[in-house]
């Protein structure tokens, strides 16, 4: 069964129905779906080390939670970061809602896909740091290194051999970035 939409095409006009193809993932963006490409292995590989990196940091601080492909409203939009972290203070009591997350998390991260344009992966972390999220964090496979926003005005370069902190929003937070850039069993487990 195909999920629906409703937009409106212009003002006053009639909301219409838009089929959605319930195989794929789409973020809301201007009140209209738009796809969001599938991550291929590399990326998946990347999101998931440092997604399990974000979440032994949640399970051994208490700090947050860590999550991965879920969607968030961002201003008028719903994202859909690669991998977020919410802190503990901004956590629901009752726990994170079974649909889209109401709220911006503190840190968003995406990892950059050999698809995506410049400007559009630029006006999203525009649009993050104006929904209030704390960090972006754009991870880049083919340069290998991570680019930390706070604004658009501080803006911190992690390269490969160097290693990954947040102190103002992940105290203790340490990542060596060699492993999160890890794609292959002979760079995660080499022989004994």
């Amino acid at each position: 069964m195909a999920a629906t939409l409703e937009a409106t095409v212009e003002a006053g006009a009639k909301p219409m129905e838009i089929v959605l193809d319930p195989e794929k993932s789409y973020e809301i963006v201007n009140g209209q779906p738009e796809e969001k490409e599938m991550p291929g292995g590399k990326h998946g590989v990347i999101s998931a080390n440092l997604s399990g990196e974000l979440r032994n940091y949640s399970k051994t601080t208490r700090r947050g939670l860590a999550c991965s492909e879920t969607s968030f409203k961002i201003g008028q939009n719903e994202r859909i970061p690669d991998v977020a972290f919410i802190a503990a203070e901004r956590l629901p009591p009752d726990g994170m809602p079974e649909g889209v997350v109401g709220f911006a998390p503190d840190l968003a991260v995406e990892v950059i896909s050999p698809n995506d344009v410049h400007d559009k992966v630029s006006d999203k972390v525009l649009e993050y740091l104006e929904a209030g999220v704390r960090q972006v964090w754009l991870v880049s496979p083919k340069l290998r290194s991570i680019t930390i926003f706070r604004s658009l005005t501080d803006v911190h370069v992690f390269t490969e051999e160097s290693e990954l902190v947040s102190e103002d929003l992940l105290p203790g937070f340490r990542c060596l970035l060699k492993e999160i850039f890890q794609t292959s069993l002979s760079e995660n487990f080499p022989p004994a």
